[in-house]
C-alpha cells in the first residue's frame, strides 16, 4: 500500500515539474523534481531534469549534488562537468578541477563546445596551482601559421597573473583585434595592464580597440573597466564570452548560454559583462523576471548601460512609466549617444509626451551632417511628428513629416508614415497615395505599408484593389485590430456585406474603446460616413 502511495506522489510531483518546466519557472520545476527523486529515486533522467532547472534557476548546491550524482554514476555530460569545475574551483581546489577536466573524453572528436574552454580553463587552473608556462595549454592550441587574436590575448592575461608583465605587454603589443570577441578581451587586458603599471601598453591597446570598433558603442565596450587577475576571474571572462558569442548565434539553443553564463557568474559575480551576458540570456530563455532581479540587486551602483538595459526590461513588463524614470535616470548626464538612441526608444513607448520630447531634443543635440546622422534625424523628425499628431496638431507636424522625407526620400517607413498621416486627415490625397504606393514598391511584404495602401485605394474609390491589399495585410498581421476594420470596411463597400459583418465581429474582439464603439453602430447600422474608419 506504502508502494502505491509514492507512486501516486511521485506521478503528482512529476506533473507538477512538467508543467512548471513549460511554464519557465525552473525553481519550482527543481522543487516538484527533487520529492520526484525523493520518491523514486530510480526514475530514468530525472537527475539529468534536476541538474538542467537547477542551472536555470541558479541554485549551485542543487546543480552541484546532481552533477555529482550523474558525474559518479558515469554520466559524464558537460554540463555536470562544467558545474563541478566551478565548484572546485570555487573551493580552490584545483587538483579537482584538473581531474574534472581531464575526467571526460572526447570519444567522437565533435564536442566543439568543450574544445573551446579546455585551453583556457586548464591555463588559469595552472596559475592557481602555481604551475610553470601555464599558458602551454593556450600556446598548444593556437595555430601557429593563423594565431588567433583571442587566443593570444588570453595568453597575456594567464601572463599578468603571474607577474610578467613586460610579456604580457610586448604581446599586447604584436596582437591585431580582428572581430568583437579579441576587441571584448583586448578591454580586459588593457584594465589589467593598467593595475599591473603597464600604462603606455594599457594605452596603445585602447587605441587598437578605438580603432577596430570603428568607435562604435558596443554596449559590452561601454561597461566599466575591470582587471582579470585571478583564476575564478579568469574562467568567469572567458565563460562570459563564449555565451555572449553563442547566443548570437541564429536559431541557436538558449539553454547553452545560459549554462555558460551562469557557471560564468557562480564564479564571478561582481564582473559586469558577465552578469550582463546571464541578463540576456535569462531573457532569451523566457526568464524575463529572472533577468531583471538580477539587475535590481545592485540598483544604485548598476553602470549605466545595463541601467538603461534595466529600463528596457521593465519597459517590456509593461510598466512604461517607470521604465522611462528609469531610462532618464541611466542616461543622466553625458551620456553617449547610444543610450540616448534607447532613451528615446522608451520614451517614445511610454505614452509620456514631455519625456519622450526631452529625449528626442537631447538626441538631436548630438547630431551632426554625416549620411548617419541625417538618416537617424529624419527618424527623430518622424517621432516628434508622430508626438505632435497625438495632440491633433497637424499643422505642426506637417513641416516635421516634409523635412523627412526630404532626409529620407527613399525610406519606405519615412514615406508610409508621411502618406498614411495625410491621408487619415484625407489632406491632399493624391500626393499621400503616392507616397504609400512607393513605400509599397519597396517594401510589398509589410503588412503596415500593404494596409496602408489598400486603406488608400479605398479612400480613392479604388475598392476591388482595396480589397485585394488588405486581405493580403490581414494574412500578414491578422492580429491587428486596424488592418480587421479596414478590411470590413472594404468588403462592405464592395457589397460583401455578410463578411464584412463577420470581419467586423473579429475586429471587436481586437479592439480598444473608440474603435470599439464604432465598430459597434457598424454592426448595428451598417457602414456609414460617420463610422468609417479614420
Amino acid at each position: 500500500m506504502q508502494a502505491a502511495d509514492d507512486g501516486g506522489a511521485a506521478l503528482n510531483a512529476l506533473v507538477r515539474a512538467r508543467l512548471a518546466e513549460e511554464g519557465g519557472e525552473p525553481a519550482a520545476a527543481l522543487a516538484a523534481l527533487t520529492d520526484v527523486a525523493s520518491l523514486a529515486p530510480d526514475l530514468p533522467g530525472v537527475r539529468g531534469r534536476i541538474l538542467e532547472q537547477a542551472i536555470q534557476a541558479g541554485d549551485l548546491a542543487a546543480a552541484r549534488t546532481a552533477a555529482l550524482r550523474l558525474w559518479t554514476a558515469g554520466d559524464r555530460r558537460f554540463d555536470a562537468q562544467l558545474v563541478l569545475m566551478v565548484d572546485a574551483m570555487r573551493r580552490s581546489d584545483w587538483k579537482a578541477a584538473r581531474d574534472i577536466m581531464a575526467g571526460r573524453g572526447d570519444k567522437t572528436g565533435a564536442d566543439t563546445i568543450a574544445r573551446l574552454i579546455l585551453p583556457t580553463v586548464n591555463a588559469w587552473i595552472d596559475v592557481g596551482a602555481r604551475q610553470k608556462l601555464p599558458e602551454r595549454h593556450l600556446l598548444a592550441a593556437n595555430n601557429r601559421a593563423r594565431p588567433e587574436p583571442v587566443l593570444a590575448l588570453q595568453i597575456a592575461l594567464v601572463q599578468l597573473a603571474t607577474a610578467r608583465t613586460a610579456d604580457a605587454a610586448a604581446l599586447a603589443d604584436d596582437t591585431t583585434l580582428t572581430d568583437r570577441t579579441s576587441q571584448l578581451v583586448g578591454l580586459r587586458l588593457a584594465a589589467t595592464l593598467d593595475r599591473a603599471g603597464q600604462r603606455d601598453a594599457a594605452t596603445r591597446l585602447r587605441g587598437k580597440i578605438a580603432l577596430a570598433s570603428g568607435r562604435r558603442e558596443d554596449p559590452m565596450l561601454l561597461l566599466p573597466d575591470q582587471p582579470v587577475s585571478t583564476p575564478r576571474a579568469g574562467v568567469a571572462q572567458w565563460l562570459g564570452l563564449l555565451a555572449d558569442g553563442l547566443a548570437r548565434t541564429p536559431n541557436g539553443n538558449s539553454k547553452v548560454p545560459l549554462l555558460f553564463s551562469r557557471a560564468a557568474v557562480w564564479l564571478n559575480d561582481q564582473d559586469w559583462a558577465v552578469r550582463a551576458t546571464l541578463v540576456e540570456a535569462l531573457e532569451r530563455n523566457g526568464q524575463r523576471g529572472d533577468a531583471m532581479a538580477l539587475l535590481d540587486n545592485d540598483r544604485a551602483a548598476l553602470p549605466p548601460v545595463l541601467a538603461m538595459r534595466r529600463a528596457e526590461l521593465v519597459a517590456d513588463a509593461g510598466d512604461l512609466p517607470g521604465a522611462a524614470k528609469l531610462a532618464e535616470a541611466a542616461a543622466a548626464g553625458d551620456a553617449p549617444r547610444s543610450l540616448l538612441v534607447r532613451l528615446a526608444g522608451i520614451a517614445g513607448r511610454s505614452n509620456d509626451p514631455k519625456a519622450a520630447a526631452r529625449a528626442y531634443e537631447r538626441l538631436e543635440g548630438t547630431l551632426a551632417d554625416g549620411a548617419d546622422d541625417r538618416a537617424l534625424r529624419g527618424t527623430l523628425l518622424i517621432a516628434r511628428a508622430e508626438l505632435l499628431l497625438q495632440a491633433d496638431e497637424w499643422d505642426a507636424a506637417a513641416p516635421l513629416m516634409e523635412k523627412a522625407v526630404a532626409l529620407r526620400p527613399d525610406d519606405a517607413a519615412v514615406l508610409n508614415f508621411a502618406g498614411y498621416s495625410a491621408l487619415e486627415r484625407r489632406k491632399d490625397v493624391k500626393q499621400s497615395l503616392a507616397r504609400i504606393e512607393a513605400a509599397w514598391a519597396q517594401e510589398p511584404q509589410n503588412a503596415s505599408i500593404t494596409d496602408s495602401l489598400g486603406w488608400a485605394y479605398f479612400l480613392t474609390g479604388r475598392t476591388d484593389d482595396a480589397v485585394a491589399l488588405l486581405e493580403k495585410a490581414q494574412r500578414g498581421e491578422p492580429a491587428n485590430a486596424v488592418i480587421v476594420e479596414h478590411l470590413g470596411d472594404a468588403y462592405w463597400q464592395a457589397g460583401r456585406k455578410f463578411q464584412a459583418r463577420y470581419t467586423w465581429r473579429a475586429a471587436a474582439l481586437l479592439a480598444e474603446a473608440e474603435m470599439a464603439t464604432r465598430l459597434a453602430a457598424k454592426l448595428r447600422d451598417g457602414l456609414t460616413a460617420a463610422t468609417t474608419a479614420p
